[in-house]
């Protein structure tokens, strides 16, 4: 597998795998799709908070992860947050999840911390969760949106 930053060629690419993410049973709820399209803008300018990457298998996508990144004083510095990770269906159970993990953990070794959210119903991505080391906190998230 290859992985590679996004471009700015791959705005529709994007939108139509986020788009695809957001459909899945075990996303919450969906969103519009404005917001890929702003998320994708902030993508591509030189941004301390965002990146996302391409995952290719042979020369196809195979998905992508999509990250943001927080200062946290509890952990004690630099959190990575994994904000989406998407396998496209086809290319599901070969490991391509393990790998995007794992390219993720590597990229950055000075991160404190690496944070997830997961849909309770999500069993088979708990479980791999678990196996690259995240734990369940025992926070309640809370939103307020504007």
């Amino acid at each position: 597998m290859i992985i590679r930053k996004a471009e700015s060629k791959d705005k529709n690419l994007f939108i139509k795998l986020a788009n695809e993410f957001y459909h899945l049973p075990a996303v919450l709820h969906t969103i519009d799709i404005s917001n890929f399209e702003k998320t994708f803008d902030a993508v591509m300018q030189p941004s301390p908070f965002t990146s996302l990457f391409f995952a290719e298998e042979n020369g196809t996508t195979a998905g992508y992860v999509l990250l943001s990144f927080t200062w946290s004083n509890e952990a004690g510095g630099l959190t990575v947050w994994i904000e989406e990770i998407y396998i496209c269906p086809e290319f599901q159970g070969n490991g391509l999840g393990s790998e995007l993990l794992t390219f993720v953990k590597n990229s950055y070794p000075d991160a404190k911390r690496f944070r997830l959210e997961v849909s309770p119903e999500n069993e088979k991505v708990k479980k791999l969760y678990l196996k690259y080391g995240f734990e369940f906190l025992s926070y309640q998230q809370m939103v307020c949106e504007v």
